[in-house]
């Protein structure tokens, strides 16, 4: 009986109750971009691509991509906010298996989405143009994209997603609500491979203004 009373608890906390409680850490401070780095010019915004570059030419590809981050990512209030312009902002290291929480807000016709592993990705996006609801792995072929339930709240308010990754599958709960349940995420770069074992996580834009908060991840160590 207490454990599930705990568990609901847990469920109703806020955001940062719940992360202190289950042991994550912060990957956004609040205060600056301390931990990110943003996201290689095409052709180099891929895994596979970054990969071939020598350790100069990934460098100064980086150094610019850095520059790019500054001029249109920025913390206002605690909240990390993209302008609308430039590239995704990607953690600055390599993740294997995680869980991560993640508070987003978008304006009409938002659309966003978070990369795992480097890999698009847990889709963000208007509700009200997209009655499916955020959350699904929207880029994958074979196997489940969409979202489970539609979860989202109204434009101009905060999400929450709790996001899993154990090897190749992903849970996404929205705002409580399990959206997406250990599904398969496909590599979208090569689809004859599976997805990579580890890489930096992303958070993408098409071009529209975006505000994150309370990015927090705690890392999974499968015992062998």
């Amino acid at each position: 009986m207490q454990t599930v009373v705990m568990t609901a608890l847990l469920s109703t906390a806020p955001h940062s109750i719940l992360a202190e409680t289950e042991g994550f850490v912060p990957l956004f401070n609040g205060k600056d971009l301390t931990g990110w780095k943003g996201l290689l010019a095409k052709p180099n915004d891929n895994p596979i691509k970054r990969a071939e570059l020598t350790p100069e030419a990934l460098k100064t590809a980086q150094a610019e991509a850095n520059d790019n981050m500054r001029a249109h990512w920025k913390v206002e209030d605690g909240v990390l906010v993209f302008d609308g312009k430039g590239r995704s902002i990607c953690t600055a290291k390599d993740y294997k298996d995680f869980e991560m929480l993640i508070d987003w807000k978008i304006l009409p016709a938002g659309d966003s989405g978070i990369y795992l592993r480097g890999s698009p990705q847990v889709q963000i996006w208007d509700s009200t143009k997209h009655p499916e609801g955020s959350g699904g792995i929207f880029n994958n072929k074979k196997n489940p994209s969409k979202p489970i339930v539609c979860a989202d709240n109204p434009i101009g308010e905060w999400n929450t997603f709790k996001i899993k990754m154990i090897g190749d599958k992903v849970t996404v709960h929205l705002n409580g609500k399990l959206v997406v349940d250990n599904v398969t995420l496909e590599n979208y770069w090569d689809r004859e491979k599976p997805i990579f074992p580890s890489g930096q996580i992303e958070i993408q834009n098409h071009g529209n203004t975006l505000y994150f908060r309370n990015i927090s991840i705690k890392e999974i160590v499968q015992s062998k």
